[in-house]
């Protein structure tokens, strides 16, 4: 580290910021969120640990139920989030990582829905026009499960199906890094 410090500066006239920097094993770099991996004799780039985590809790920010927004804001706000934050990774091997997060993230969506629909006879309505029979929506109208719980159940996966929640417009994940994929 030394010889290299001072050949950087003394040679090079280039300031190194002596916290950040280090001699590591490649393996062992984080480099603008990025990290790397060999894998058939090339070196390839995959997702950094702390960026994924990250990326989960601002994701978790943006879909808070509690933070008054309308559902207009939300999916604008996530679809600049989600589509600038593939952008910059779109180079790294990410694409079981964004599924898993994908599904978490749909769940999320589910919870703040359900959390809108505040009243049982709100819920019960709009379970009724997503297609559930009127018994089984006046059950799960009147649970008193939590919100998260609720949000995994069969009744609110196949009523808020992935297709309606983009359909109505919301961007997944994975989704848009297929996408900025096949641009390269």
């Amino acid at each position: 580290m030394t010889n290299l410090l001072g050949y950087i500066e003394n040679r090079l006239f280039l300031k190194v910021n002596r916290e950040k920097s280090t001699v590591a094993y490649i393996t062992k770099v984080k480099f603008l969120g990025y990290s790397f991996y060999k894998t058939k004799g090339a070196w390839r780039l995959r997702l950094h640990t702390k960026s994924a985590a990250k990326m989960k809790s601002k994701i978790k920010e943006l879909t808070s139920r509690s933070n008054g927004w309308g559902n207009a804001r939300r999916k604008e706000t996530l679809r600049q989030y989600i589509t600038g934050w593939v952008n910059y990774f779109r180079l790294a091997d990410m694409k079981k990582l964004l599924l898993q997060t994908d599904e978490w993230y749909r769940r999320r969506l589910r919870m703040v829905l359900w959390k809108q629909w505040k009243r049982i006879s709100t819920r019960f309505v709009n379970l009724m026009k997503l297609g559930i029979n009127k018994q089984k929506a006046w059950e799960f109208a009147n649970t008193r499960k939590s919100y998260w719980r609720i949000a995994k159940s069969h009744i609110l996966n196949t009523s808020v199906t992935n297709a309606r929640l983009q359909a109505t417009g919301y961007v997944f994940l994975a989704d848009c890094y297929l996408n900025a994929r096949k641009l390269n």
